[in-house]
């Protein structure tokens, strides 16, 4: 079986520096990624925070920003592969197609599917206002044309079942050509669960020759699904976007941990870990 590659999600885009510890300037981004890398993670996964006291929570696409950011990463950890967000809510996107045109990553996100964004509290009352994650198929495209224009992968990312069997009508349709990096989200409450008796239903639905991973939101529920992921042949992803928590539920405070432990898990499931350049040999970069 093909050799797991680890992704190491930094930082993500709603969690807040003021209430957890995610890194935010270039210096904390390397120092986290190193730990990250040090641990197994050969793909690191990065979003950006506005810089300066109190505007850590805010998100940024600020081009030298980016630049800086991952020249530290790559600094800290030879051969990493960088894997940028792009994910923006609305029709103003096109500050996240400049950072990737100008700056020109491994691999980027590619959000392929549209979401009702939702969370309920035990009350009744909305998590969080009502949010459509929009991603119609025109701005699908733009993004997949700006990704691949740079040279870099797109990665498929897919909320629910629909979104994953989108991804085989684009390619049919002339969007973009080759192999299918998938990575199908789990555990957003209004989109897939991260449940792993639904793994081989989604890699049937993926295309055949699709390479796909698992992005698995949430606490002690998800190392099950990461643990099955790593069975069926599925590339791994973990980190301080994702959950905070290690099987045994204690609370991390850094990515290193978290990787640690997605790293046993794939070996306890049979599956070595693959290098930085055993992660681009694969990938085909």
């Amino acid at each position: 079986m093909t050799k797991a590659i680890l992704t190491c999600a930094l930082n993500g885009v709603l969690t807040n520096p003021a209430q957890h510890h995610i890194p935010v300037t270039p210096e904390e981004m390397a120092a986290e990624a190193k730990r990250a890398y040090d641990a197994g993670a050969s793909v690191m996964h990065i979003h950006l925070r506005q810089q300066g006291a109190g505007k850590g929570h805010l998100p940024s696409w600020d081009i030298g920003l980016s630049r800086q950011v991952q020249q530290a990463i790559r600094d800290a950890c030879p051969g990493v592969i960088i894997n940028h967000t792009t994910g923006v809510v609305g029709p103003n996107y096109q500050p996240a197609l400049d950072v990737v045109t100008a700056t020109r990553p491994e691999m980027a996100a590619c959000n392929a599917g549209s979401l009702n964004y939702l969370k309920i509290k035990a009350n009744g009352d909305w998590a969080w206002p009502p949010m459509l994650f929009d991603n119609p198929v025109e701005k699908v495209q733009d993004f997949i044309d700006a990704i691949t224009g740079a040279g870099a992968i797109p990665e498929f990312e897919c909320f629910d079942t629909g979104i994953v069997r989108s991804v085989g009508m684009y390619r049919a349709a002339g969007m973009f050509s080759g192999t299918a990096q998938m990575n199908f989200v789990m555990g957003v409450a209004s989109g897939q669960p991260a449940r792993a008796d639904l793994l081989p239903i989604l890699a049937d639905l993926a295309p055949e020759d699709s390479r796909w991973q698992v992005t698995a939101i949430g606490r002690a529920e998800i190392w099950p699904l990461h643990r099955r992921t790593a069975e069926l042949g599925g590339h791994l992803r973990t980190g301080l976007e994702d959950t905070f928590y290690l099987p045994d539920g204690a609370k991390v405070t850094s990515n290193g941990a978290l990787v640690e432990a997605l790293a046993r898990t794939a070996r306890d499931a049979g599956r070595d870990v693959a290098s930085p350049a055993e992660a681009r040999a694969i990938l085909g970069i």
